[in-house]
């Protein structure tokens, strides 16, 4: 799919190479839709000032599209300096190409592709997180056998630096957890929910509106994009390969406005997280719908934005923002892996920056914590007809099943007048004693319908 919102005509040429400088390290882009574009926009426009700090220039020399006629239109005067093909095959074997940057989304083709490139001994950059978390173990073995790079940075959170600072930035730390908002679509969504007051359906119809949310936003409303995206975090942060099928996903498309509303009224906001989290000689890896008190630092990233805290015992507490999503700040990073290859490509593989981190002692994975043996503090909705009854009742049947509740409120039901809204906030409690509780207290006649339920904190 090719997008036309980015333009390449203000984009300066490169200019000649300056003396004693070495070859050029030649690229070759799968795609030119909204990634593929911003990449190739933001090359030819900071071409010089990348070269300086890269030491060398990076060109990209071919791309494969679908559609050539297409390419040809968005590029206009570049495309006669560009080798364009409809055919990936012949740029994943050029010799022409040093280094194949995956910007096609998907995992099928992408896997294909991928590999073969590996297979021809060129590095890989690559912005697909779902290739990555879904394929990353045979894919990170593959270019360990050959000697190449699989780089990937611009995989997760793309404006912030997050893979960079996990392998080097903290590299001398022993991480306790990793958590963020990391779909900047969701984050979109419940910030309109907790500002304006809207209801998810009409919040993720103004998200496809402005581009933040696809047609179908199942990956993103689901919490599947942030289980792709937790799963490389993981990985980089605790030495196992990628563990995306035992992320335990809660998206976002059931929760509905009154619960954003009384968790604000309660002095709580609302957010997406991925969680990982060491857990003995396991892990937590979680991405569920979170209350956070409204002063948190990740309750004040607001819109599209992105964020990601890491606890680590050297370093302590630090935090990383930036823009989640976006064709030039995705190419950004993308870029920042392709200076890195610059740099490093001369290197032995040994000498240079290990792809999860870890040179020595990758396990396949740790052992992960079931979402029910998971200890938190919960809010909990039920409606009730009869309040000044049924509330009392409720109060001492958790607390007769081990559920102590800290704090309780109750509101006008926001289309039922006859009901009211009992809000509890409990202590922490495990999830497998939490539940068989309210399922006892759902079956009264004075509650109607199930619980709403939302894990407090992380």
């Amino acid at each position: 799919m090719y997008q036309d919102h980015f333009s390449l005509s203000a984009s300066s040429p490169a200019s000649a190479a300056p003396p004693n400088m070495p070859a050029p390290l030649r690229v070759g882009l799968l795609g030119l839709g909204t990634v593929g574009g911003g990449t190739l926009a933001v090359l030819l426009r900071n071409a010089d000032l990348i070269a300086a700090r890269a030491g060398r220039r990076i060109e990209v020399r071919m791309v494969a599209v679908r559609n050539l006629e297409r390419a040809r239109s968005v590029l206009g005067a570049h495309a006669a300096s560009l080798h364009l093909t409809d055919d990936a095959q012949v740029l994943v074997h050029s010799p022409e190409v040093d280094v194949v940057v995956d910007v096609m989304g998907g995992t099928t083709l992408a896997r294909t592709l991928v590999l073969q490139a590996i297979a021809a001994g060129k590095h890989v950059v690559t912005a697909n997180k779902a290739l990555l978390a879904e394929h990353g173990s045979e894919i990170f073995a593959a270019a360990q056998a050959r000697g190449v790079v699989v780089a990937y940075e611009g995989a997760v959170a793309v404006s912030i630096p997050i893979i960079k600072t996990l392998r080097e930035g903290l590299t001398a730390n022993r991480i306790e957890w990793v958590a963020g908002i990391i779909n900047g679509t969701s984050n979109f969504i419940l910030s309109a929910m907790r500002e304006r007051g809207l209801g998810f359906a009409a919040a993720l119809t103004e998200a496809q509106a402005l581009g933040y949310a696809e047609a179908d936003p199942a990956f993103d409303v689901q919490g599947t994009d942030a289980a792709h995206k937790l799963s490389l975090l993981a990985a980089n942060a605790f030495g196992t390969l990628p563990q995306y099928a035992e992320v335990q996903a809660e998206g976002i498309e059931d929760l509905q406005a009154a619960d954003v509303d009384f968790a604000a009224r309660l002095g709580y906001c609302v957010k997406l997280l991925g969680i990982a989290k060491r857990r003995g000689q396991g892990l937590e890896l979680r991405v569920h719908p979170t209350l956070l008190p409204a002063g948190h630092l990740l309750a004040q990233v607001h819109g599209s934005m992105n964020a990601v805290m890491v606890q680590s015992d050297a370093a302590g507490t630090t935090l990383f923002y930036g823009a989640g999503a976006g064709a030039e700040q995705t190419g950004s990073a993308v870029i920042a892996d392709l200076v890195d290859l610059a740099r490093s490509a001369s290197l032995l593989p040994h000498q240079r920056v290990p792809a999860l981190g870890f040179a020595r002692g990758v396990q396949a994975g740790l052992p992960v914590v079931g979402a029910d043996e998971v200890e938190s503090a919960f809010y909990v909705r039920l409606d009730l007809s009869r309040p000044e009854l049924a509330a009392p009742r409720v109060l001492q049947q958790l607390a007769a099943d081990g559920v102590r509740v800290e704090r309780m409120a109750q509101y006008p039901h926001p289309a039922d007048p006859e009901l009211q809204c009992l809000v509890l906030l409990t202590a922490p409690v495990r999830l497998r004693t939490l539940r068989p509780a309210l399922q006892t207290v759902e079956g009264w006649p004075e509650v109607m319908g199930f619980a709403s339920l939302l894990r407090l904190g992380f």
